[in-house]
């Protein structure tokens, strides 16, 4: 069946597949601008379908035909005022993928028989997981009132993780698609992209996707962009992804809409470095965006910030994939290939430039990515320790918001102590750690910097709860607090508000962005985002609600450390920081003292309602926390010729405690009778030797133990 889409303001028929001279043909009326006559063959009621056989003698080449043929020749050089840069933005689920593929199959830069599912995500974590985790590039063509147009697309991540590759992708544009799900309507990671979009001065163009859902309503989000965003919606672009409704009309907008890049083709050679990665065989792969001039195939190159030349041995295009082309000038997006072996020779933000014309000054590049979660990788074998540091160095090229540093533990050895923007992204870290570079590795609790003021006027930052300095060496402890916007549907906003008023959170504002819809926003501490808070938010709302957060900075709180004590013997990997309000309560608890919750909360007044005491955890507390890491140990840690005390300590107190039994002979064997004061000094005799062996016995925790406490300790915190 051939499809054919019926114009009524042109009144022509424009054909879309026609494979042979004679066909049965579908006529599909998608939407009426005026009612036809009655008498007209094609007459029927406003949005609906219609089904026609009619037939097709024609044997010109199709709409298709044209957009594969221009798409197999999108090499072609075009001037630099036919050149459009964009990217898509959206909140996750959105559909930017979708709405990717199907630009890449209607440009005919992939042929049918090679398309896929998300083309644009090659890792294979990306499509298990349905999400886009890296920024992807692809260079189409486009015929637009016949002339050729190149557009350059690139395809970016919608979780809010992954920022920092949306703000990279924005910087090498000029327009941006803010494509919007019809039934979901505006989200909280689509307000923050189009503020980082208008950040960089970008042309916003609304897309309305999903249109053929039942649940669409393409009038109300229209209304709802407008009013929330500020963008105008009158000529957004109602589109299906899926169906392929409305992709001509989105990259005809795009031609129209998009401004070309500037002509500096006769400048100096400046190209900002947006992405990268290691190929074993080739090294360092540069994927720029040329600002000014142009380079070639051969051209002694110049990278500004690492002070370091290179021969450019390979330029060329993302189509998606690579092809090779001998030069690339002003407003192109290309990759380059140089033998770079050196991962810190090529850096993401840095401008190439000529090595013989060097450019006076070189691009601004990106602002720093900073860590907001932190954690420790070690590997299980420690002769890996030094495939580990290459593995981070080489992904770190490719994922610039990851930090390292080295780390020692006296339980785990060397290791790394590495920073994320997000639980997420420590997920997809470690996974692609694993995965790509075949390494095995132990995860400690993900954990926060703190910011502690000493006696003597220093400061000191921590990341790792087992650094912070002695009670008696402190004079406060500050932690870091973000802002966060939650938008909900209205029916939720109660128990989303109780949620962030568990999670020590601080009211800020309330305001309804529609009818139906509100925007929460608190400032609570990130040490309690770090865990199950956003999987609390989508339970409580039944997945309608959305939240996007950034950093405010550090504010004094009352924290203590929670130290667990194997035999006497502090286990630094196993220490967590929680809130000392909660200790006191927890330490009447401790000693069984009855009371009611109401007394609780009076007893405590504000400071126990709005804030919890937990610094890592929803409902658990210092005391659960520590009675659930010394009954797994207990469990874990084999058993002694003495008696091992498994103590969980907020300094000098101790909240929870287990005890390992002792390996014990029967020593009463031999005695068959007689007094029972020769029973007692066998007895009193191996009491005597279990005491000297406790003194100065070691317990060695196995291997096993740490990696099935610190998995504990991730749920329970």
């Amino acid at each position: 069946m051939a499809s054919i889409l019926l114009s009524l303001n042109t009144q022509t028929v424009l054909p879309l597949h026609t494979k042979t001279r004679t066909t049965k043909t579908t006529l599909k009326v998608l939407r009426f601008s005026h009612k036809l006559p009655s008498s007209s063959p094609f007459y029927c009621n406003h949005d609906t379908r219609l089904h026609l056989r009619c037939q097709t003698t024609t044997g010109t080449p199709s709409t298709a035909d044209f957009a594969v043929a221009a798409g197999q020749d999108r090499l072609r050089k075009v001037p630099i005022k036919n050149i459009r840069n964009f990217c898509i933005i959206a909140h996750i689920d959105h559909g930017k993928s979708t709405l990717a593929d199907k630009l890449l199959q209607m440009t005919g830069t992939v042929q049918k028989r090679e398309m896929k599912e998300q083309f644009l995500d090659n890792m294979d974590l990306e499509r298990e997981r349905g999400i886009t985790i890296k920024l992807q590039a692809a260079r189409m063509r486009s015929v637009y009132e016949n002339e050729g147009y190149c557009l350059n697309l690139i395809d970016t991540p919608g979780h809010v993780d992954f920022s920092y590759e949306v703000s990279r992708s924005l910087a090498a544009c000029e327009g941006a698609l803010l494509v919007v799900d019809a039934s979901q309507g505006v989200e909280a990671q689509t307000l923050a992209n189009v503020y980082l979009a208008l950040e960089n001065n970008l042309e916003i163009i609304p897309v309305l996707n999903k249109i053929d859902l039942p649940g669409a309503e393409p009038d109300r989000v229209c209304k709802e962009i407008e009013e929330v965003i500020g963008l105008d919606c009158s000529n957004a672009i109602h589109c299906s992804a899926k169906e392929g409704i409305g992709i001509t009309e989105i990259l005809n907008a795009i031609v129209e809409r998009v401004p070309p890049p500037r002509d500096t083709a006769a400048m100096p050679l400046r190209a900002l470095i947006f992405d990268s990665y290691y190929d074993p065989y080739r090294g360092v792969i540069v994927y720029f965006r040329v600002i000014d001039g142009n380079i070639k195939k051969g051209d002694r190159i110049y990278f500004m910030a690492s002070e370091k030349d290179y021969y450019a041995d390979e330029i060329g295009v993302l189509s998606p994939n690579q092809m090779q082309v001998e030069e690339l000038y002003a407003g192109e997006v290309g990759y380059l290939s140089a033998s770079i072996r050196s991962v810190a020779d090529a850096r993401v933000g840095d401008t190439v430039t000529h090595y013989s014309r060097k450019a006076e000054q070189s691009l601004p590049g990106y602002e720093e990515a900073t860590p907001m979660v932190f954690c420790g990788l070690f590997p299980v074998d420690a002769d890996q320790f030094s495939e580990l540091r290459d593995a981070l160095e080489k992904l770190q090229l490719n994922d610039a918001a990851l930090k390292f540093e080295p780390e020692t533990s006296n339980a785990m050895g060397f290791g790394f102590r590495c920073g994320f923007l997000g639980l997420l992204h420590m997920e997809i870290v470690q996974e692609r750690l694993e995965r790509e570079y075949n390494l095995s590795l132990i995860t400690t609790a993900p954990s926060v910097v703190y910011r502690v003021t000493c006696v003597d006027d220093d400061i000191v930052e921590c990341s790792n709860p087992s650094l912070l300095p002695e009670p008696g060496k402190r004079r406060s402890i500050e932690e870091p607090f973000v802002k966060i916007e939650m938008l909900t549907p209205k029916d939720y906003i109660g128990a989303l508000m109780e949620l962030a008023q568990e999670r020590r959170g601080e009211f800020k504002e309330m305001k309804y962005i529609t009818e139906n819809r509100a925007s929460i926003t608190y400032e609570l501490p990130l040490a309690e985002m770090v865990g199950d808070f956003f999987d609390q938010l989508k339970s409580r709302s039944k997945g309608y609600a959305s939240m996007e957060y950034t950093f405010v900075g550090y504010k004094e709180s009352d924290l203590i450390r929670l130290d667990i004590q194997i035999n006497g013997d502090p286990v630094e990997p196993l220490a967590t920081i929680v809130h000392k309000d909660k200790e006191r309560m927890m330490e009447a608890i401790s000693k069984g003292t009855e009371f009611s919750v109401a007394c609780v909360f009076k007893n405590m007044g504000d400071a126990f309602v709005l804030c919890p005491p937990v610094v890592y955890g929803l409902n658990d507390d210092a005391y659960s926390v520590g009675r659930a890491l010394t009954q797994k140990l207990k469990e874990l840690i084999p058993r002694q010729m003495f008696k091992v005390p498994i103590q969980a300590c907020m300094g000098a107190k101790v909240i929870a405690s287990e005890s390992l039994s002792a390996i014990r002979k029967d020593v009463l064997a031999k005695c068959y009778g007689g007094d029972i004061s020769r029973k007692k000094k066998l007895l009193k005799k191996q009491a005597a030797g279990k005491k000297r062996m406790k003194a100065i016995g070691k317990v060695d925790v196995p291997q096993e133990a740490f990696m099935a406490v610190l998995k504990l300790e991730k749920e329970v915190l």
